[in-house]
């Protein structure tokens, strides 16, 4: 298994490689294709970096755009902030079982505009988003439009989460998008037209399934339509999260993809180069275990720091143990709020 994961780490160097300089090939001149957009953004609570997050939307260099924010609770902090860069709040109270597709069906019927932007009220983007991310739906084959994120952590232990996501989630993405067609979207940037959702049922057709980004992905390219990659990589504020917190959310993250993409959730197991190497090296082929080890930190070169890079077979080791406790349960928490997951990805909430 170790030459596997040496196998899918140097495929992760291509990938990430092929991604950097296409971003690089694109990132001089920006495009023309401008329609009219809606950001659809249901919020609850004020997350870290709320109101850098929405002003960073505000001051998109667009020449016609809008963001509707939907908040359940009048009383929610996040409207403060929301009304200090004078965007519309919607109420969007509802019985959905994923109360952010409900939010988001009701921003939809509110939306002025046949382009939508659906992406998480932390997430932090430069002010040529919109323009690069709605380009690539000039091309009618294009069905929606999703980027790659980083994180940003305060605690250690949510530091630790935004180094996983460099070194372990955005090279999986990459190197999914160079072996397959498939489609699937992140939650960061969802960009689509009117017609695609509402062939696909809607928000309405997804309001009952926890990874509401992958069901919106998968539906969209079930159409014919492709799912493209932006040039343009946005960022999430992770807070301050206990380690506790951190597990919490990435075990809820782990069950679902196992539910939502079971074949890549077991093939994950093949990618785990530190956690093979290390069983090589106490089996007795400790030369097996160095090259692991090498080729696992060659991949995680463009890290900020030596000392992150030295923090990267520790979160793997973490990463594999989220792995393991993802392969059973059917129970995820969300929001402060606990859900049965069915086998089909639909949600119940627990009394």
């Amino acid at each position: 298994m170790v030459w596997c994961g040496i196998a899918y780490n140097l495929l992760a160097i291509v990938a990430v490689l092929r991604f950097r300089r296409g971003v690089v090939g694109q990132i001089s001149d920006l495009p023309s294709y401008r329609p009219p957009v809606s950001i659809l953004k249901p919020v609850r609570g004020r997350d870290p970096g709320f109101y850098e997050a929405i002003r960073s939307h505000a001051e998109q260099r667009y020449p016609e755009f809008e963001i509707l924010f939907g908040v359940a609770d009048p009383n929610d902090p996040a409207i403060e902030d929301i009304e200090r860069i004078g965007c519309r709040v919607i109420n969007t109270a509802n019985d959905a079982p994923n109360a952010k597709a409900g939010s988001l069906e009701i921003l939809a019927r509110e939306a002025r505009y046949d382009v939508l932007v659906v992406n998480d009220g932390d997430i932090l983007v430069e002010p040529d988003y919109l323009a690069r991310v709605i380009s690539l739906l000039e091309d009618d084959g294009v069905g929606l439009v999703t980027c790659l994120y980083r994180g940003r952590g305060s605690s250690i232990a949510a530091k630790a989460e935004a180094l996983g996501i460099a070194t372990e989630f955005a090279p999986s993405v990459l190197v999914a998008r160079m072996l397959s067609s498939s489609g699937f979207a992140l939650g960061s940037t969802m960009a689509f037209r009117r017609r695609e959702l509402d062939a696909i049922g809607g928000f309405h057709a997804i309001r009952e399934y926890l990874a509401d980004d992958y069901q919106l992905g998968a539906r969209i390219s079930a159409l014919g339509k492709r799912v493209a990659l932006a040039d343009t990589v946005v960022e999430t504020n992770l807070g301050a999260g206990s380690w506790r917190d951190v597990w919490k959310h990435q075990v809820r993250w782990s069950r679902t993809i196992r539910i939502s993409r079971p074949a890549g959730y077991f093939g994950y197991l093949a990618t785990q180069l530190t956690f093979w190497s290390l069983v090589a090296g106490l089996c007795g082929y400790p030369g097996t275990a160095l090259a692991g080890i090498a080729v696992r930190l060659a991949a995680c070169l463009r890290v900020d720091s030596i000392a992150q890079l030295a923090l990267v077979p520790l979160r793997d080791l973490f990463g594999f143990a989220v792995w393991c406790a993802g392969l059973t349960g059917n129970v995820v928490e969300w929001r402060g709020t606990q859900y049965r997951v069915l086998p089909d990805g639909r949600m119940r909430p627990l009394p």
